[in-house]
């Protein structure tokens, strides 16, 4: 069964825009362990949200796992894991932090729950949600 999750970048280093124009991308360089937990239990086939962080806090599109179980390219030890994701949908609107933190059914949500998280799991309820926020 396919899960959702939510992927942070800063626009600034990478936006939707760039995955957009690459088509698609490695989800490397993170350092938390929580987070590269995340990593290594996506799947190809799952979506994520994609959330502007710092700029904008908001999410914005929809990618989906494209290549799933890769160690970071980054990362000379080889102890911390990747993804490749591609663009899915681009949100008709976006949808910001303060709207999730206002919305109940999000409250346990673990972008409200652990905001310094850059990968996280997102419920199916959860994912509905947003999705129907969004304009989806």
């Amino acid at each position: 069964m396919a899960r959702y999750w939510l992927m942070k970048s800063e626009p600034f280093k990478y936006s939707w825009d760039d995955l957009v124009a690459e088509k698609e991308g490695t989800w490397d360089g993170v350092r938390n362990y929580r987070a590269r937990n995340n990593l290594a239990a996506m799947k190809v086939g799952d979506e994520a949200f994609f959330y502007h962080s710092r700029e904008g806090l908001e999410i914005v599109g929809i990618c989906e796992v494209s290549v799933d179980g890769i160690m970071d390219p980054t990362d000379p030890e080889q102890k911390w894991n990747a993804v490749k994701v591609k663009p899915k949908t681009k949100l008709p609107q976006p949808v910001t932090l303060k709207q999730i933190k206002a919305e109940p059914k999000l409250a346990d949500c673990e972008l409200v729950r652990l905001s310094r998280l850059s990968v996280a799991e997102i419920t199916p309820a959860e994912w509905k949600v947003i999705c129907k926020m969004g304009g989806l």
